[in-house]
């Protein structure tokens, strides 16, 4: 009886090992690149639109990919005028005490915003990223709040940062995710200004004397990249967040926990190739003459023509750029008054049962009530003519 038993479980245990490992090979083959990292998440920059995914959710240390929340906070302060690239920042202790990755500035030393950028998106530099997070908000603490504030705003609720620069050897919360990852680079992104730092491939400072080369090497070796951080530590593994852009396509790859510095840029050129050869942008564009005008019931306008708004960028499949329909909503007649920007109706644009892209049609002007004195006006202005 016990050797039956015995016999049974053994059975039992087999059956469960191949059915757990059949299941993991379906689970693998269900993607169509080989992800060599803990983590992984193709994004369309342009629409937000999740393209591929594994472990998105999974919180992990980002190591030095975390300075891409602190460059949007840079570039949105330079935007809104807050601070200018030629403003001139002088090097505290606590940010010339930065060890990792750095240019070595000194206490007192000063370099401008411009050149604190360049050395932080190009070379990594500890340093200088600390130097322009108190320079902007005061304090390296006060900085740190600001990043997870921002970072609360974007809907990244898998992250928290402990730090500016993603050094973790006594940090025990400093975690994010793939997807949030991705959400901080395409926010980056929509400043194009920052590409014209993340694209450096070799470049200097301090008059020649302090060589920067970009931690990125597909900067120099992946057709149309834009970007956009790497980051390593022991903790984290190696890690990237990269962006490319070809005929349009503005795709973003983040790479988290791969094994090796190899294993993290090819797992993001297979995403970034995968997705240039599957997906591709175009711009739906209405056709005016779908649009009629509308009635204007009791106004002193007898109709008013919507306005068509500026047609978006949408990624869809390759081969299926013929199979987009337009679907307009429009009323037949609107009663004055009507206000400026007032809604009239919508179109969209649709593939399959995927809405891609969706319009406000609009009033271009207000149309008031018609009154007994406007009637009365245009009764003896038609009897005099």
């Amino acid at each position: 009886m016990k050797k039956t038993i015995r016999t049974a479980v053994s059975l039992f245990a087999a059956l469960a090992v191949a059915f757990s490992s059949l299941f993991f090979v379906n689970a693998e083959e269900t993607l169509p690149v080989e992800i060599k990292a803990k983590a992984a998440v193709l994004m369309d920059a342009s629409t937000g639109k999740i393209l591929l995914r594994h472990n998105e959710n999974e919180k992990l240390y980002p190591a030095s990919v975390t300075k891409i929340m602190p460059l949007l906070i840079v570039v949105e302060a330079i935007d809104s005028g807050k601070i200018k690239l030629t403003d001139v920042v002088t090097v505290s202790a606590n940010a010339s005490s930065k060890g990792g990755s750095q240019i070595w500035l000194k206490e007192g030393e000063q370099m401008t915003v411009d050149d604190l950028l360049k050395a932080t998106a190009v070379y990594s530099a500890n340093d200088a990223c600390t130097a322009l997070g108190e320079y902007v908000a005061g304090s390296e603490e006060a900085f740190v709040t600001m990043l997870n504030e921002r970072a609360a705003q974007l809907g990244m609720k898998s992250t928290h940062f402990e730090n500016c620069t993603g050094l973790d050897d006594t940090a025990e919360n400093h975690m994010t995710t793939a997807l949030d990852v991705a959400t901080m680079s395409r926010e980056l992104l929509k400043h194009e200004m920052i590409i014209n730092y993340t694209t450096i491939w070799m470049d200097s400072l301090r008059d020649g004397t302090t060589e920067l080369v970009n931690t990125n090497k597909l900067v120099r070796f992946f057709e149309g990249t834009t970007g956009l951080k790497t980051g390593t530590t022991a903790k984290a593994g190696c890690c990237v967040s990269a962006s490319a852009k070809r005929n349009g396509t503005h795709l973003i790859a983040v790479v988290l926990g791969s094994e090796n510095s190899s294993d993290r840029f090819e797992t993001a050129k297979a995403l970034l190739n995968w997705g240039f050869s599957n997906y591709v942008t175009v711009t739906p564009v209405t056709d005016p003459s779908l649009i009629p005008e509308v009635k204007v019931l009791n106004g002193v306008k007898d109709t008013i023509m919507p306005v068509i708004p500026k047609p978006e960028s949408v990624l869809i499949p390759k081969g299926k750029e013929g199979e987009i329909k337009q679907n307009i909503e429009l009323a037949v007649d609107a009663a004055a008054p009507i206000e400026k920007g007032q809604i009239l109706g919508k179109i969209s644009f649709v593939l399959g049962n995927e809405t891609l892209v969706e319009y406000k049609l609009t009033a271009p002007e207000s149309v008031k009530p018609l009154t007994f004195t406007v009637v009365i006006f245009r009764v003896l202005k038609a009897i005099a003519n």
